[in-house]
């Protein structure tokens, strides 16, 4: 396979290093398959970084498996997954960075088609996407359907995009050069969920625009344990509101048009069940920075699959059961995906060389 000017016929010194960061916690039971995704990069100048985050399971000893293999691993205290994504950042040595969450599984040749895709042409402040489905145990299901994110942007239009659609790229689908990341500076340890939607928008406004690879591939594990669940939690809707006001900030910094405020409006408004009515005081500041952007806001209401609890029993009970029962009905899907998933196994054990195919064939 031919990877423009940066190809695998290149001698090690003329091919740029890519750091793969794995920041994993609790991560016993898959981070050894994200560990075999991340050797099984068919581009060979990588170097492999697993920082443990303090986890209280054998995640440790899962990853000191591979230090034969040359993976690097570096064990700390608990201090959250930006933090421990700057701890590896600071300990790696690549012209490219790869992010790569403790559950989730690179394509064999995700980064060499993003490599050639720079072509030894494109700037540095060039950032880099690719396509990402689902899954929850087993990989061959995800199904990759473009958005319209999965296109050559600029920043702003990316982040306009994103705002008024309310779409994301997942975390692994970047690889981001050296250079672009220490523009962007380090990822916010105060955010507790979105963090890596706030990091990724500074890093866009330090690129010069996205170029989207075909045929790059994430797999993204659905999980019950998402960090970016808020839930009831206090703590949580403040930190959440902080990611979306800075979000908007970013996008205007870019381009403060009429069409620009509309969707940060519709991006405010789309949230508010998170926050109310438990946090009328985030609620009226959010409806305070509509107005400020021509529009207002009014009190959200429940879908209506939940409007009639809320109308029988009260809000309490109606907003507990928009935010919890999707989440029982959730853990039935993944309980019968993981049964499929030990079936399949017992008649194909699964191995790094397999596992590697289905990456590929996965469409």
């Amino acid at each position: 396979m031919e990877f423009g000017i940066w190809s695998l016929e290149l001698s090690p010194k003329m091919r740029p290093l890519v750091s793969i960061l794995i920041p994993a916690y609790n991560a016993e039971s898959t981070l050894a398959t994200t560990i075999e995704s991340a050797l099984a990069q068919t581009w060979p100048e990588k170097e492999i970084i697993i920082v443990d985050d303090g986890s209280k399971d054998g995640t440790l000893e899962v990853a000191n498996r591979f230090l034969s293999r040359g993976v690097i691993v570096h064990s700390q205290p608990n201090q959250g997954a930006a933090a421990a994504r700057n701890k590896a950042f600071s300990l790696s040595k690549g012209q490219y960075i790869q992010w790569l969450d403790s559950d989730d599984l690179l394509s064999p040749d995700k980064i060499a088609l993003q490599m050639a895709a720079l072509g030894g042409k494109a700037s540095v402040r060039t950032l880099l996407s690719s396509g990402w489905a689902y899954f929850i145990y087993r990989p061959h299901t995800a199904r990759f359907i473009a958005t319209p994110l999965w296109a050559d942007l600029s920043p702003a239009e990316w982040l306009f995009r994103k705002l008024d659609l309310n779409l994301h790229m997942q975390t692994a689908t970047w690889l981001v050069s050296r250079d672009l990341l220490q523009a962007a500076g380090p990822w916010d340890t105060r955010l507790l969920g979105d963090d890596d939607g706030e990091y990724f928008c500074r890093v866009l406004l330090a690129s010069d625009g996205v170029r989207f690879v075909p045929g790059a591939k994430v797999f993204y594990r659905r999980s019950l344990g998402n960090l970016s669940f808020i839930g009831r939690s206090d703590r949580k809707m403040e930190m959440q509101f902080v990611s979306m006001k800075m979000h908007i900030d970013y996008l205007r910094s870019l381009e403060d048009s009429p069409r620009v405020r509309a969707a940060c409006i519709k991006y405010l408004e789309r949230y508010l069940l998170y926050f109310y009515p438990e946090r009328t005081d985030i609620f009226e500041d959010a409806r305070r920075l509509a107005i400020s952007l021509g529009g207002d806001l009014q009190p959200p209401a429940l879908p209506w699959k939940y409007n009639w609890i809320q109308k029988l029993f009260g809000w309490d009970l109606g907003k507990r059961a928009w935010v919890f029962l999707p989440r029982f009905r959730e853990s039935f899907v993944r309980g019968w995906d993981k049964l499929l998933f030990s079936l399949e196994s017992r008649k194909a054990p699964t191995t790094s060389t397999s596992q590697s195919s289905l990456l590929s064939s996965a469409a």
